[in-house]
């Protein structure tokens, strides 16, 4: 396969990444609040997360720093579509950062 088809395809493989990774703290927080246990269900979400993102980042960017930047794009990408799909409105009068 050649090296631009390569840089392409990180996209959504960082978008993949992004959405286990997002999509995962989404539903840590639900289930973290509803437990007796929440700093138990954050810290293993996060090595498990970080652990998923971190193989994933190096199986499918490897060395190449143009395919592990095309991946981080993907990454980012996709924590802005699951911010905005797990978005719920606030009541009037508070903010929240974008």
């Amino acid at each position: 396969m050649n090296e631009p088809l390569q840089v392409v395809l990180m996209l959504p493989a960082g978008m993949l990444l992004g959405a286990l990774f997002f999509g995962g703290l989404w539903w840590t927080v639900q289930k973290g609040l509803a437990s007796t246990q929440p700093a138990l269900w954050f810290g293993a979400s996060l090595l498990l997360r970080s652990a998923i993102v971190l193989a994933g980042f190096y199986y499918f960017a490897g060395p190449d720093w143009q395919r592990l930047l095309s991946c981080l794009l993907g990454f980012i990408a996709a924590r802005l579509v699951v911010t905005r799909l797990t978005a719920r409105r606030m009541p009037e009068g508070t903010s929240h950062a974008p």
